[in-house]
């Protein structure tokens, strides 16, 4: 048998478990459905003034990400959204899909998941 990888990213839990209950009647051998993020750790937890305040990178200020190595710094600051320039707009399909369901399916009913994914409003 032949399996394929499903990936496909939503807006919320919701979107994706009515997905999953689609896809489980396919031929599926694995899945899972995790909350995924671009940023390691929890947030940052501590009030700080930026002007006087050691702080690791601008990624740390804005995205509250838990950043200790320095080249993880500067490129998480390249990202548009720790500078504030760039609200997503309408070409920026992946704003808000933090949900990814994860398939391992039968390659026959590859097409079909991938379907059932899309009508369920989740981005393959």
């Amino acid at each position: 048998m032949t399996e394929k990888n499903l990936l496909a990213y939503f807006k919320s839990m919701e979107e994706a478990e009515a997905a999953m209950q689609q896809i489980k009647q396919l031929n599926l051998t694995d899945s899972s459905i995790r909350r995924v993020d671009g940023m390691p750790g929890d947030g940052n937890e501590r009030i700080m003034n930026p002007l006087t305040s050691d702080f690791h990178s601008l990624g740390y200020l804005t995205l509250d990400a838990q950043i200790t190595d320095h080249n993880a710094g500067i490129l998480s600051a390249a990202s548009v959204s720790a500078s504030g320039l760039s609200s997503g707009g309408p070409d920026n399909r992946v704003t808000g899909r933090d949900v990814l369901l994860t398939a391992v399916i039968d390659a026959n009913d590859y097409e079909q998941a991938v379907r059932t994914a899309e009508e369920h409003g989740g981005l393959v």
